[in-house]
């Protein structure tokens, strides 16, 4: 298996206020129109399901005489819109600016299954540290993983993480994910086809800026579980510490196991690990990425 490392979000809350209101979205512009704001049916669909929001100053006055139209809280609107996105050519182009997609063969099929969440945050959280620990079963079956995660807000709102899961096995059900700490399911794209699940962890409130957050999930395979024969997680953000950690049973342990990374634009570079006490086996990195990092074993 690999993985990827996403309150009530703005599109949401209008969505909510507009269902509330009972309000048709000519109507709606009809009334703004009214008050001199000139806002296309086309934006304010947009501003509903979450392709785009109000950053202009024109957009964001509209979005105040909005916020009274539809009998809202003032402001309540206007402060689930988040910071501007950066705009032109002077976009954050350095190494840690690579698509959602990057490190997946299925790039271009995860850059469009991710229009179906939200992921304007993940470039405002930072990776402090991640822990993967995989539970390996008696039949040598990929049975669970477990994830926690230390994430930083880097600006004030970041309110979820998002998460890229891909099956090996792409004709097996996707896993079972549950939230165990400090999280929330929100929404979640399957693509049953490719074995890939994207999904939202939402946190129990949008951080603040330096505010760090520590997050918990499972994902469960169903049983007759999938031979296991590999664990990896891709960095498109880098990441101050990483733990990947592999427990076998002891009635099914692995002749030998190799712990691999590549980083961007380099070549891969294998090593030979141990199983150590307890039938486990683990690997650590600091500082690392963008790239891909994690292990593989071979059975008897």
């Amino acid at each position: 298996m690999a993985l990827g490392g996403l309150m009530v979000d703005f599109a949401g809350a209008l969505r909510d206020a507009i269902q509330a209101r009972g309000l048709g979205l000519e109507r709606i512009q009809e009334r703004l129109r009214a008050e001199g704001y000139s806002v296309s049916l086309a934006t304010l669909s947009y501003w509903q399901t979450g392709r785009s929001r109000p950053e202009r100053r024109e957009s964001l006055a509209a979005l105040a005489e909005l916020e009274r139209i539809l009998e809202v809280e003032p402001g309540s609107l206007a402060a689930l819109v988040g910071p501007p996105r950066p705009r032109g050519r002077h976009l954050h182009k350095s190494q840690d600016t690579h698509d959602l997609g990057a490190f997946w063969t299925e790039r271009d099929l995860i850059v469009d299954l991710a229009q179906g969440i939200d992921t304007r945050w993940d470039e405002r959280l930072t990776r402090l540290s991640q822990h993967d620990r995989v539970t390996v079963g008696p039949d040598k079956g990929e049975v669970s993983f477990l994830v926690r995660q230390v994430l930083r807000a880097e600006a004030d709102g970041p309110d979820r993480w998002v998460l890229i899961v891909r099956l090996d096995e792409q004709e097996r059900p996707l896993p079972l994910l549950t939230p165990v700490r400090n999280c929330r399911l929100g929404r979640v794209v399957e693509h049953p086809e490719s074995g890939l699940l994207l999904a939202e962890l939402l946190f129990d409130r949008p951080l603040a800026k330096g505010e760090t957050v520590i997050t918990e999930h499972a994902l469960h395979n169903y049983p007759p579980f999938p031979l296991a024969t590999n664990y990896e997680r891709k960095f498109r953000l880098p990441v101050r510490e990483y733990v990947v950690e592999v427990c076998f049973d002891p009635a099914a342990l692995p002749r030998a196991v190799y712990q691999f990374q590549q980083m961007d634009g380099q070549s891969e570079q294998v090593t030979t690990v141990e199983v150590g006490v307890g039938n486990s086996v683990h690997a650590i990195a600091l500082d690392y990425g963008p790239g891909r990092y994690g292990l593989r074993w071979e059975w008897e």
